[in-house]
């Protein structure tokens, strides 16, 4: 009898042993191991092949981005009327940089890219009779090329110093709440015999450099968008109270990647008249132009033919030749050999990057 029992009790503990290791999980097959000699692999996953392919992507692009210096050069074509041309084809250009050919990545004509205006505006005394007109001009041109939500408009004021009327903003009733808000008055001033000094080349240099400066300066970073910028300057060019010179102003701007109009407009008769040397050379050598209106009409007409070249520009980008970092200003030529009768009008050249910006 007792036989019995320990026999049945084995197979008691054999049956409960089997039914343990029945329970237990199958290991997961192991892939294959890679073989450099077959060059045999497992077949990925499709679903995870997918996600990864997302973050290879930027991946990618984040390398093209970071190792690649590309200059972009903004360019506008008149003909000998001043009329805007606007079929130029990409065989048709030359791109020069320090006098050596460049090869051309990328043209097109732009007419929607966004674009950051300021508007400068001289409450000297050369502009008390001239500034109503100056002041619905200015209004009517930013009412009519601002974008809600794409474009941005600032204003400023300057006679012996700058000040900041209005940051930039893309909010029609914002900008129009603004020029309404700037009054002309006389400020008597040493530096002046007849009324306030005027800090011209000193309110560029500051528009330039702290309204509208590339936020890439700031970071040391190459931009991915092109944003336009654009200072509207109401001046009659005169400047006897800047710290600054206007080559450096000149110099701001480039660095900025600003471009400078100029509408040179003031009291011919009580003062010394328009400085059209200083205006024409601040547009030559930005990429503007300068304007010299003679009355009201004409004045409407020049904010209206500045609307049309900002919105009728190429965009011509190009890696230089010259992949030093050395920070030095490099010179810049658009040619259209095809077309003698073309004047093309763009920033006269840029600031290379220097060893210290992470590229």
């Amino acid at each position: 009898m007792s036989l019995i029992r320990v026999v049945t009790a084995l197979i008691a503990i054999a049956a409960l042993a089997c039914a343990s290791l029945a329970q237990r999980p199958k290991p997961a097959p192991q892939p294959p191991a890679r073989s450099s000699q077959s060059g045999q692999t497992s077949k990925p996953d499709p679903k995870d092949q997918d996600k990864n392919k997302d973050e290879d992507v930027g991946s990618t692009d984040e390398a093209v981005r970071l190792g690649t210096d590309l200059v972009n050069v903004l360019f506008t074509a008149v003909d000998r009327n001043n009329r805007v041309i606007s079929d130029i084809r990409q065989d048709e250009i030359v791109i020069l940089e320090d006098g050596r050919p460049q090869q051309v990545f990328t043209f097109k004509r732009e007419t929607t890219l966004p674009i950051n205006i300021a508007i400068l505006m001289d409450l000297s005394g050369s502009q008390e009779y001239t500034f109503p007109q100056e002041k619905i001009a200015a209004g009517e041109f930013l009412r009519s090329i601002i974008r809600a939500g794409k474009d941005s408009a600032a204003i400023l004021t300057f006679q012996d110093d700058v000040e900041l009327v209005q940051g930039l903003s893309s909010r029609a009733e914002t900008l129009n709440r603004a020029f309404d808000e700037i009054q002309y008055s006389r400020r008597l001033s040493s530096a002046s015999s007849r009324h306030q000094a005027t800090a011209l080349y000193d309110a560029i240099y500051i528009t330039a450099d702290e309204v509208l400066a590339r936020d890439e300066i700031r970071r040391g970073a190459i931009d991915e968008q092109v944003t336009r910028r654009a200072i509207i300057l109401l001046t009659d060019g005169v400047d006897n109270a800047s710290s600054r010179k206007l080559d450096e102003a000149i110099d701001r701007a480039w660095r900025a990647g600003v471009i400078i109009y100029s509408i040179g407009i003031g009291d011919r008769f009580r003062f010394e008249g328009v400085r059209e040397d200083v205006l024409r050379r601040l547009g030559e050598e930005t990429g503007g132009r300068a304007y010299f209106p003679r009355g009201a009409d004409d004045l409407l007409q020049d904010f209206r033919q500045i609307e049309t070249e900002l919105r009728s520009q190429y965009l011509v980008a190009y890696s230089p030749s010259n992949s030093t970092h050395d920070g030095r200003f490099r010179r810049v030529e658009v040619r259209v050999n095809a077309r003698p009768d073309a004047r093309i009008i763009h920033r006269r050249g840029y600031y290379a990057a220097t060893e210290d910006v992470k590229k």
